[in-house]
């Protein structure tokens, strides 16, 4: 019980600020539910498609597939495949945690699942259409020849400045928790 209490004490504090601006502040309380309902919804739209790719990741893709075309040694491919995953994903930042889970418990370098997820945040191909018919292809063609070197640097760097223990810290949190 005390880990269950532990795991969501987060939760459990935000759900009672929640009541108690909900007892003394109604219309702001009922603003907060109404916003946190929606969000909710979105993430219960969003999650369960995810998990399924998950898991259909998990068990298609050999690990021994993944260490060779995203792991230690894949060199520029690695780092051209973890750019086209993360620029031509789909959905919210949060959704590219879990999938950046199984590619790290798969083998996959360090740097490269950082590059992913630089890339789904920044590099997806929606949102630079939007921003080419909203601000112009030159404005996108500027963010996003300044984005491909800033992930990788930021990658790399992160990667290298990581001891051998804190990256073997990460890969054994990802097996454990998985």
């Amino acid at each position: 019980m005390n880990k269950l209490l532990k795991r969501y004490r987060i939760f459990l504090a935000l759900a009672g600020i929640n009541i108690l601006i909900i007892a003394f502040f109604p219309p702001v309380g009922q603003k907060s539910l109404q916003i946190t309902w929606n969000s909710l919804l979105e993430m219960l739209s969003v999650i369960p498609p995810i998990f399924v790719l998950l898991g259909l990741l998990d068990v298609w893709v050999q690990r021994e597939t993944m260490i060779k075309y995203m792991g230690d040694h894949s060199g520029i491919l690695g780092v051209l495949l973890a750019f086209l995953l993360g620029s031509a994903a789909a959905g919210p930042l949060y959704a590219a945690f879990p999938v950046a889970a199984i590619l790290l418990k798969k083998g996959s370098r360090f740097s490269n699942v950082l590059i992913f997820i630089g890339a789904w945040s920044t590099t997806k191909i929606p949102l630079m259409l939007f921003e080419a018919s909203s601000m112009g292809w030159k404005f996108m063609l500027t963010r996003f020849l300044i984005n491909i070197p800033g992930i990788a640097m930021i990658a790399f760097i992160t990667e290298r400045l990581l001891t051998k223990t804190e990256k073997q810290q990460i890969y054994q949190n990802v097996t454990d928790f998985q």
